[in-house]
């Protein structure tokens, strides 16, 4: 057991080192290449962010585990709200754009309550999100995509600082040790935590949901708690939106595509705890000041978290 908490922990390190040098890498070779740093911003540096969930859930995926992908998945946008938005809310309080409370939540709630339509339509044979889901939802990425281009009018509307650029060898040489820690780290986290769901005797799901959804949602905890010290409201609240967003239509979307994702009944409960504090987090826009997540609101984010996991090990 200790073996494989020990290579649980070593996979999220080597995710996270991962992610960075792909960021890192991937930016300066496209500033050697005349890529506009907005361009950077909206695909490399903010997929960069997502890319522990996408490759621990691709690996998944391969691997035939779709109770840990889904359940990763669904784990990490709902850390991503509770722990994370809510943390970060209580180091500053969090004024959130018009257009974020009015388009972005909801579209982020209407891509959740998708995942059990497709999963439960003639898209999907039942219980599973064939490769036809998969498809729905990747279109769905792409008009996001679309969509942020067309709302973003600088580098700046970003919150995009200076990019350092490396000579080509050396960005070549931090992409390929990116991708390469991204997949060892995954297939790391993935094994271990299969090998803990079969000690503990507790479901794929389980696993994904707590402790594998934690780990691959650090990048975004860190980049949100920095950016809400530095009283960047448009980075911390967008980090975490863009990230729900990602992993459902892009890293869910891809899987099915490669291979049917399992819904198991038991992740309604999960799923409709996703859709619910998504439903929270835009009514609170509306007590206290207007579209601000004020300290108090993000103290409740944090102690719900902690009682959904508590009752998550206990049902599980």
């Amino acid at each position: 057991m200790v073996m494989e908490i020990f290579l649980l922990l070593a996979g999220f390190v080597i995710l996270i080192a991962g992610a960075d040098f792909l960021v890192k890498g991937a930016s300066s070779l496209a500033i050697h290449w005349g890529v506009s740093s907005l361009v950077i911003g909206l695909t490399v540096v903010s997929v960069g962010t997502s890319a522990p969930e996408l490759f621990v859930s691709l690996t998944s995926s391969f691997q035939g585990a779709g109770g840990l992908l889904l359940g990763n998945i669904l784990g990490s946008n709902i850390a991503n709200v509770l722990l994370i938005l809510g943390s970060a809310a209580l180091v500053y309080p969090l004024a959130i754009k018009r257009h974020t409370v009015w388009r972005e939540i909801p579209f982020t709630l209407f891509l959740t309550v998708l995942i059990a339509i497709i999963a439960t339509s003639f898209t999907s044979s039942q219980g599973e999100i064939s490769w036809r889901g998969g498809m729905i939802l990747l279109l769905l990425f792409f008009l996001f995509l679309y969509y942020v281009f067309s709302i973003t009018k600088s580098p700046r509307d970003i919150g995009l600082e200076k990019i350092r650029e490396y000579q080509w060898p050396h960005s070549v040489f931090m992409l390929i040790l990116g991708i390469a820690g991204l997949t060892f780290g995954a297939k790391l986290v993935v094994d271990s935590a299969l090998a803990l769901a079969g000690l503990f005797k507790i479901s794929q799901s389980l696993v994904g949901l707590t402790l594998v959804a934690v780990g691959t949602s650090l990048p975004e905890l860190a980049t949100s708690l920095v950016a809400a010290f530095k009283r960047d409201n448009d980075i911390a609240v967008g980090n975490v939106i863009g990230s729900n967003i990602f992993n459902i239509s892009l890293i869910l979307g891809l899987s099915a595509i490669i291979r049917p994702v399992e819904f198991s009944p038991l992740l309604l409960f999960d799923l409709y705890v996703c859709a619910g504090v998504l439903v929270l987090l835009f009514l609170f826009m509306f007590i206290g000041k207007r579209h601000v997540l004020n300290r108090w609101q993000g103290a409740f984010f944090v102690a719900l978290y902690f009682a959904y996991l508590f009752f998550s090990f206990y049902k599980g």
